[in-house]
Protein backbone atom coordinates (compact mmCIF):
# COMPACT_ATOMS: atom_id res chain seq x y z
CA UNK A 1 0.00 0.00 0.00
CA UNK A 2 1.17 3.43 -1.00
CA UNK A 3 1.11 6.35 1.86
CA UNK A 4 -1.55 8.31 -0.19
CA UNK A 5 -3.80 5.58 -0.23
CA UNK A 6 -3.38 4.80 3.48
CA UNK A 7 -3.76 8.53 4.12
CA UNK A 8 -7.33 8.54 1.77
CA UNK A 9 -8.54 5.50 4.23
CA UNK A 10 -7.73 7.85 7.39
CA UNK A 11 -10.77 9.64 9.34
CA UNK A 12 -10.43 12.49 11.46
CA UNK A 13 -11.60 13.65 14.82
CA UNK A 14 -10.33 17.03 16.90
CA UNK A 15 -9.55 16.22 20.97
CA UNK A 16 -8.47 18.63 23.18
CA UNK A 17 -4.30 17.94 24.58
CA UNK A 18 -3.75 20.35 27.81
CA UNK A 19 -6.22 23.18 25.84
CA UNK A 20 -5.85 22.87 22.60
CA UNK A 21 -8.19 21.32 20.18
CA UNK A 22 -6.19 19.43 17.91
CA UNK A 23 -6.79 17.06 14.45
CA UNK A 24 -5.87 13.71 14.99
CA UNK A 25 -5.91 11.50 11.93
CA UNK A 26 -6.53 7.81 12.33
CA UNK A 27 -7.64 5.20 10.50
CA UNK A 28 -10.60 2.81 12.16
CA UNK A 29 -11.65 -0.83 10.61
CA UNK A 30 -13.49 -3.98 11.18
CA UNK A 31 -15.85 -4.83 13.78
CA UNK A 32 -14.93 -6.89 17.57
CA UNK A 33 -12.68 -6.67 19.85
CA UNK A 34 -11.26 -2.90 19.82
CA UNK A 35 -6.68 -2.84 19.05
CA UNK A 36 -5.21 0.51 19.01
CA UNK A 37 -1.90 0.71 17.31
CA UNK A 38 0.46 3.53 18.32
CA UNK A 39 3.54 3.89 16.81
CA UNK A 40 6.65 6.03 17.07
CA UNK A 41 9.55 8.89 15.93
CA UNK A 42 9.84 9.33 12.98
CA UNK A 43 7.31 7.29 11.84
CA UNK A 44 3.72 7.28 11.12
CA UNK A 45 0.48 4.96 11.51
CA UNK A 46 1.36 3.81 7.93
CA UNK A 47 4.20 2.11 9.72
CA UNK A 48 0.99 -0.41 10.78
CA UNK A 49 -0.28 -0.86 6.95
CA UNK A 50 0.03 -4.59 6.30
CA UNK A 51 -0.75 -5.72 10.13
CA UNK A 52 -3.72 -3.66 10.97
CA UNK A 53 -5.44 -4.04 8.21
CA UNK A 54 -5.33 -7.73 7.96
CA UNK A 55 -6.97 -7.90 11.31
CA UNK A 56 -10.43 -6.00 10.42
CA UNK A 57 -12.05 -9.23 9.59
CA UNK A 58 -11.86 -10.43 13.22
CA UNK A 59 -11.54 -6.87 15.33
CA UNK A 60 -12.36 -2.92 15.29
CA UNK A 61 -8.30 -1.80 14.65
CA UNK A 62 -7.69 2.17 15.34
CA UNK A 63 -4.38 3.10 14.41
CA UNK A 64 -4.14 7.15 15.27
CA UNK A 65 -1.46 9.11 13.79
CA UNK A 66 0.18 10.56 17.25
CA UNK A 67 -0.17 14.63 17.17
CA UNK A 68 2.83 16.29 15.31
CA UNK A 69 3.19 13.46 13.00
CA UNK A 70 1.48 11.51 9.76
CA UNK A 71 -1.97 13.25 8.56
CA UNK A 72 -2.57 15.04 12.71
CA UNK A 73 -1.79 18.43 13.26
CA UNK A 74 1.62 19.68 12.69
CA UNK A 75 1.59 23.41 13.31
CA UNK A 76 3.51 24.73 16.16
CA UNK A 77 2.38 25.28 19.81
CA UNK A 78 1.87 22.11 21.45
CA UNK A 79 3.78 19.45 23.70
CA UNK A 80 4.35 16.81 21.35
CA UNK A 81 6.10 14.23 24.26
CA UNK A 82 4.42 10.69 24.97
CA UNK A 83 2.80 12.54 27.78
CA UNK A 84 1.07 14.72 26.21
CA UNK A 85 0.22 11.52 23.32
CA UNK A 86 -1.05 9.49 25.97
CA UNK A 87 -3.59 12.12 26.55
CA UNK A 88 -4.38 12.31 23.23
CA UNK A 89 -5.06 8.63 22.99
CA UNK A 90 -7.52 8.65 25.77
CA UNK A 91 -9.44 11.74 24.39
CA UNK A 92 -9.46 9.90 20.93
CA UNK A 93 -11.35 6.78 22.66
CA UNK A 94 -13.18 8.48 24.86
CA UNK A 95 -14.56 10.02 21.97
CA UNK A 96 -14.86 7.40 19.44
CA UNK A 97 -16.66 5.54 22.76
CA UNK A 98 -13.91 2.26 22.39
CA UNK A 99 -12.65 -0.07 25.49
CA UNK A 100 -11.14 -1.53 26.92
CA UNK A 101 -8.73 -2.23 24.64
CA UNK A 102 -5.59 -4.01 23.13
CA UNK A 103 -3.08 -1.68 22.92
CA UNK A 104 0.24 -2.22 20.73
CA UNK A 105 3.11 0.02 20.88
CA UNK A 106 5.71 0.49 18.76
CA UNK A 107 8.95 2.93 19.81
CA UNK A 108 7.69 6.09 21.56
CA UNK A 109 4.24 4.75 20.93
CA UNK A 110 5.37 1.23 23.05
CA UNK A 111 5.99 3.93 25.73
CA UNK A 112 2.76 5.66 25.65
CA UNK A 113 1.45 2.63 26.18
CA UNK A 114 3.65 1.72 29.03
CA UNK A 115 2.33 4.98 30.80
CA UNK A 116 -1.62 4.19 29.58
CA UNK A 117 -1.58 0.87 31.08
CA UNK A 118 -0.31 2.28 34.31
CA UNK A 119 -2.06 5.03 34.23
CA UNK A 120 -5.96 3.87 33.38
CA UNK A 121 -5.15 -0.22 34.11
CA UNK A 122 -9.04 -0.98 33.47
CA UNK A 123 -8.80 0.96 29.89
CA UNK A 124 -5.62 -1.36 28.97
CA UNK A 125 -6.68 -5.48 28.82
CA UNK A 126 -3.68 -6.07 27.16
CA UNK A 127 -0.76 -4.79 26.04
CA UNK A 128 2.32 -5.53 22.98
CA UNK A 129 5.33 -3.30 23.20
CA UNK A 130 7.48 -3.94 20.44
CA UNK A 131 11.25 -2.69 20.51
CA UNK A 132 9.96 -0.14 22.71
CA UNK A 133 11.03 2.99 24.61
CA UNK A 134 11.58 2.38 28.49
CA UNK A 135 13.35 3.13 31.91
CA UNK A 136 16.30 5.38 30.61
CA UNK A 137 16.44 3.77 27.11
CA UNK A 138 16.13 6.63 24.99
CA UNK A 139 16.27 8.64 23.16
CA UNK A 140 18.94 8.06 20.58
CA UNK A 141 21.63 10.80 20.03
CA UNK A 142 20.33 11.47 16.52
CA UNK A 143 17.01 12.49 17.36
CA UNK A 144 17.60 14.81 20.51
CA UNK A 145 20.52 16.17 17.80
CA UNK A 146 17.24 16.80 15.53
CA UNK A 147 15.79 18.28 17.92
CA UNK A 148 18.42 20.93 18.65
CA UNK A 149 17.32 24.47 17.65
CA UNK A 150 20.41 25.04 15.76
CA UNK A 151 20.63 21.96 13.88
CA UNK A 152 16.79 22.45 12.28
CA UNK A 153 17.70 26.15 11.56
CA UNK A 154 20.68 24.46 9.22
CA UNK A 155 18.47 21.93 7.92
CA UNK A 156 16.64 22.32 4.44
CA UNK A 157 14.02 19.63 3.52
CA UNK A 158 16.02 17.59 1.01
CA UNK A 159 18.66 17.42 4.03
CA UNK A 160 16.14 15.88 6.33
CA UNK A 161 14.87 13.89 3.11
CA UNK A 162 18.28 12.24 2.99
CA UNK A 163 18.74 12.00 6.70
CA UNK A 164 15.56 9.53 7.12
CA UNK A 165 16.28 7.84 4.08
CA UNK A 166 19.41 6.42 5.33
CA UNK A 167 18.14 6.01 9.16
CA UNK A 168 15.02 3.81 7.59
CA UNK A 169 17.28 1.80 5.51
CA UNK A 170 19.38 1.03 7.98
CA UNK A 171 17.24 0.08 10.23
CA UNK A 172 16.24 -3.33 8.46
CA UNK A 173 17.44 -6.40 8.00
CA UNK A 174 18.37 -6.49 4.36
CA UNK A 175 17.13 -4.30 1.51
CA UNK A 176 14.50 -1.74 2.67
CA UNK A 177 10.92 -1.59 0.56
CA UNK A 178 10.53 1.41 -1.08
CA UNK A 179 6.76 2.02 -0.80
CA UNK A 180 7.99 1.81 3.02
CA UNK A 181 10.95 4.22 2.78
CA UNK A 182 8.69 6.67 0.81
CA UNK A 183 5.88 6.52 2.98
CA UNK A 184 7.94 6.50 6.19
CA UNK A 185 9.36 10.47 4.48
CA UNK A 186 6.45 11.51 3.29
CA UNK A 187 4.73 13.25 6.11
CA UNK A 188 8.28 15.62 6.42
CA UNK A 189 8.54 16.58 3.36
CA UNK A 190 7.91 20.10 3.76
CA UNK A 191 9.09 22.95 5.58
CA UNK A 192 6.37 22.38 8.42
CA UNK A 193 6.87 19.03 8.24
CA UNK A 194 10.82 19.91 9.24
CA UNK A 195 9.59 21.93 11.97
CA UNK A 196 6.96 19.48 13.43
CA UNK A 197 9.71 16.27 13.53
CA UNK A 198 12.40 18.89 14.91
CA UNK A 199 9.42 20.00 17.69
CA UNK A 200 8.90 16.38 18.35
CA UNK A 201 12.30 14.79 18.99
CA UNK A 202 12.80 17.55 21.91
CA UNK A 203 9.81 16.35 23.39
CA UNK A 204 11.20 12.84 24.17
CA UNK A 205 11.80 12.65 28.04
CA UNK A 206 13.18 10.18 29.77
CA UNK A 207 11.65 11.31 32.84
CA UNK A 208 8.14 10.13 31.23
CA UNK A 209 9.10 6.26 31.63
CA UNK A 210 11.47 6.51 34.43
CA UNK A 211 8.51 8.12 36.48
CA UNK A 212 6.22 5.13 35.89
CA UNK A 213 6.47 1.39 37.30
CA UNK A 214 6.08 -1.10 34.98
CA UNK A 215 5.09 -3.69 37.43
CA UNK A 216 1.80 -2.00 38.60
CA UNK A 217 0.66 -3.32 34.93
CA UNK A 218 -2.15 -5.61 35.00
CA UNK A 219 -2.69 -6.28 31.67
CA UNK A 220 -1.51 -9.34 29.99
CA UNK A 221 1.87 -8.18 27.86
CA UNK A 222 3.66 -9.37 24.79
CA UNK A 223 7.21 -8.39 24.30
CA UNK A 224 7.06 -8.88 20.46
CA UNK A 225 10.68 -7.44 19.88
CA UNK A 226 13.02 -7.01 17.02
CA UNK A 227 16.58 -9.11 18.36
CA UNK A 228 19.13 -7.15 16.43
CA UNK A 229 18.10 -3.77 17.47
CA UNK A 230 20.55 -1.54 18.05
CA UNK A 231 18.37 1.26 19.29
CA UNK A 232 16.26 -0.52 22.21
CA UNK A 233 17.98 -3.67 22.68
CA UNK A 234 16.11 -6.75 23.62
CA UNK A 235 18.31 -6.70 27.19
CA UNK A 236 15.46 -3.54 27.86
CA UNK A 237 12.80 -6.06 27.05
CA UNK A 238 14.32 -9.09 29.01
CA UNK A 239 14.16 -6.07 31.65
CA UNK A 240 10.33 -5.57 31.23
CA UNK A 241 9.46 -8.82 31.27
CA UNK A 242 11.07 -9.43 34.66
CA UNK A 243 9.22 -6.26 35.80
CA UNK A 244 5.64 -6.98 34.40
CA UNK A 245 3.73 -9.45 36.25
CA UNK A 246 1.83 -11.03 33.45
CA UNK A 247 4.83 -10.35 30.58
CA UNK A 248 6.24 -13.01 27.57
CA UNK A 249 8.78 -12.18 25.11
CA UNK A 250 9.22 -13.21 21.66
CA UNK A 251 12.19 -11.73 20.26
CA UNK A 252 11.80 -12.20 16.26
CA UNK A 253 15.14 -12.67 14.62
CA UNK A 254 16.72 -11.54 11.88
CA UNK A 255 15.21 -8.15 12.95
CA UNK A 256 16.26 -4.97 13.75
CA UNK A 257 14.23 -1.49 15.40
CA UNK A 258 11.63 -1.70 12.02
CA UNK A 259 10.66 -5.02 13.16
CA UNK A 260 7.10 -4.69 11.71
CA UNK A 261 8.60 -4.12 8.07
CA UNK A 262 11.46 -7.06 8.80
CA UNK A 263 9.31 -9.77 10.11
CA UNK A 264 5.82 -8.49 8.99
CA UNK A 265 4.88 -12.30 8.58
CA UNK A 266 5.99 -13.58 11.79
CA UNK A 267 4.42 -10.20 13.48
CA UNK A 268 0.90 -10.75 12.06
CA UNK A 269 1.29 -14.28 13.34
CA UNK A 270 2.81 -13.77 16.54
CA UNK A 271 0.12 -10.37 17.19
CA UNK A 272 -2.84 -12.74 15.55
CA UNK A 273 -2.15 -15.84 18.32
CA UNK A 274 -1.56 -13.56 21.49
CA UNK A 275 -5.22 -11.53 20.11
CA UNK A 276 -6.96 -15.01 19.62
CA UNK A 277 -5.85 -16.15 23.05
CA UNK A 278 -6.52 -12.98 24.85
CA UNK A 279 -9.71 -13.14 23.34
CA UNK A 280 -10.70 -16.31 23.86
CA UNK A 281 -9.69 -16.06 27.29
CA UNK A 282 -12.46 -13.18 27.78
CA UNK A 283 -15.32 -15.68 26.31
CA UNK A 284 -14.49 -18.08 28.88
Amino acid sequence: MEYDTWSTEQESATVAVDGHDLDVAYYDAGEGEPVVFCHGIPTSSFLWREVATALTGEYRVIVPDMIGYGNSAQHDGFDRSIRAQEAMISGLLDQLDVGPVTFVGHDLGGGVGLRYAVHEPEAVDSLVLSNAVCYDSWPIETIVDLGLPSTVESMSVDDLQEMLDEMFREGVVGEADDAFIEGMKAPWNSEEGLISLSRNAIGTNTSHTTEVDPSEIEATTLLLWGADDEFQPISYAERLESDIPDAELVGLDPANHWVVEDQTDAYRRELRLFLDNQTEGISN
